[in-house]
């Protein structure tokens, strides 16, 4: 008997239990965003996981049913694609874990095959499609204050969220009541949720605020992001932490996030790749950078030469001998509590 799987993109609506009615749409009505049912194909990947509306992953089989949402993602380390470049067989691909649908245009050789799907059809209710922002709470009358943490970094898997992870520590260490959130990137809830796993108190991503990943129009970003970050400010958190997923000159909107936000900077670290990446984004970002971590600072030779081409420190934040100096310099940021 075939599974029907909710993705994790689900996780912020009420969806009804199923069965629930879908139906195929006409072209002009898709828009990213939108929640859809797919079918997964015969000789998909069996390797491929599909991350589910509590956390967790599952392999699914031909013949199973994917609740998600059409999506576009532009990543450089791994694949490129959207719904608005299906084809008129309907065939699209699991472009993240999460269930952001879309057709393929570039896969990078060293990812493993996506898992194949086809369209059957829009989640609909009351005659009309059922679409991520419509879940999406009205904002509270407040503005962000909070002092930021940004993690930005030279690519995908630069180690942002690691990073990330030590700090929320050294800010609880700190006294804080602390605000985990990923701002930028594709859908996928695990980074979040390892902020939770951290110690953070709270946590969002750009999901809460409707989207499927961030490839959207600047001015849709910034009406999304605006919204959630009064949604952050209406908490009790003393400070926060906050991702800007890939890398902040990518299509995902993260020097829009950057602009939006950039007054309650205190503390950036640049998770990097390689010393010379991190020449890169400092020349072509031009913005303060306070550290910088990653596979770039495993070693005292690449610690040595990020500093000798940059000035900058770099710290290998799994090195527990580290995490002291950490605080130290979040604590000069941003203070403690109590």
């Amino acid at each position: 008997m075939s599974a029907v799987l909710f993705g994790s993109l689900t996780r912020i609506a009420d969806l009804p239990s199923w069965p629930f009615p879908y139906k195929a749409l006409d072209r002009e009505d898709w828009a990213s965003g939108d929640y859809v049912v797919a079918e997964v194909l015969p000789r998909s990947s069996p390797m491929e996981t599909f991350e589910l509306v509590n956390g967790r992953s599952t392999r699914p089989l031909a013949g199973d049913l994917l609740v998600g949402a059409f999506a576009r993602r532009f990543a450089t380390l791994e694949a490129t694609g959207s719904f608005e470049d299906m084809g008129p067989d309907n065939r699209m691909s699991l472009m993240t874990g999460a269930g952001c649908f879309g057709a393929l245009t570039s896969l990078s050789r060293f990812s493993s095959a996506p898992v194949t799907l086809v369209y059957r059809g829009h989640v609909v209710r009351g005659g009309r499609k059922v679409v991520m922002t419509d879940f999406v709470p009205s904002p509270p009358e407040t503005s962000f204050g909070l002092p930021v943490v940004l993690l930005a970094g030279t690519s995908m898997s630069s180690g942002k969220t690691l990073s990330g992870r030590m700090a929320i520590r050294q800010l609880k260490k700190l006294g804080h009541r602390v605000l985990g959130a990923k701002l930028t990137g594709a859908g996928r809830w695990r980074d979040t949720l390892s902020f939770q796993d951290a110690g953070a108190d709270h946590t969002f991503d750009f999901v809460d605020a409707g989207l499927p990943t961030t490839v959207v129009p600047e001015d849709e970003y910034r009406a999304a992001i605006s919204g959630l970050l009064r949604q952050m400010a209406s908490t009790d958190a003393t400070v926060a932490v906050i991702e800007a997923g890939a890398s902040p000159l990518e299509p995902y909107n993260g020097g829009t996030l950057v602009d939006m936000i950039g007054d309650q900077v205190a503390f950036t670290i640049v998770a990097a790749s390689d010393p010379y990446a991190v020449v890169g984004i400092e020349e072509a970002w031009k913005r303060p950078i306070d550290l910088v971590t990653g596979p770039t600072a495993n070693t005292k030779a690449g610690i040595a030469l990020v500093h000798e081409l940059t000035g900058l420190p770099g710290m290998d934040l799994l090195n527990g001998d580290t995490h002291v100096r950490l605080r130290q310099m979040l604590e000069a940021a941003v203070g403690a509590r109590g």
